[in-house]
């Protein structure tokens, strides 16, 4: 498209083009932003425009821009809400997690803290924990299951 025809486009529909977008976004600026653009895409798109149609698919274009960044705000927002909870997720799950330390280091006999932390935190099986505390996978098993009950009773008595 031609520089002097974009310049007609403008001067003729600029004015339109604007109420609309102030109508949809209700914000100046971003109205300014949305015509302006419209107008660049046209600048270096090779975008004909018919003559009984031009003003139709200018403001179709407003609209379906403003509608756009309408959109994109409240996926930015969402996205944002969404981060700040998984934050605060995270650190809720943090501090249970030391407060599950804390239990097992308080709580627990010596013998079953160990056998805990090569389970869970080092990722032994039953069979390897049995060989390095010199007893029966049996014996771990029963050691396990006495933490495990006893975390459970403290972190959730209902069960839930």
């Amino acid at each position: 498209m031609e520089r002097q025809e974009i310049q007609r486009l403008f001067k003729q529909h600029y004015g339109k083009m604007l109420r609309v977008a102030r109508t949809i976004l209700y914000d100046e600026q971003e109205s300014k932003d949305v015509v302006s653009d419209i107008f660049e895409g046209l600048l270096r798109g090779r975008t004909v425009l018919m003559p009984d149609t031009e003003e139709r698919y200018l403001l179709t274009s407003v609209r379906n821009q403003c509608l756009k960044r309408i959109r994109h705000q409240e996926m930015r927002l969402r996205m944002e809400s969404a981060t700040a909870g998984q934050t605060s997720d995270a650190e809720a799950e943090d501090e249970r997690m030391t407060d599950i330390v804390e239990f097992v280091i308080s709580h627990l006999t010596e013998q079953e803290q160990r056998i805990f932390r090569l389970r869970f935190s080092e990722g032994y099986s039953y069979e390897e924990i049995a060989s390095a505390e010199g007893i029966s996978r049996v014996a771990v098993w029963k050691h396990l299951s006495h933490a495990l009950k006893e975390i459970k009773n403290r972190f959730n008595p209902k069960g839930l």
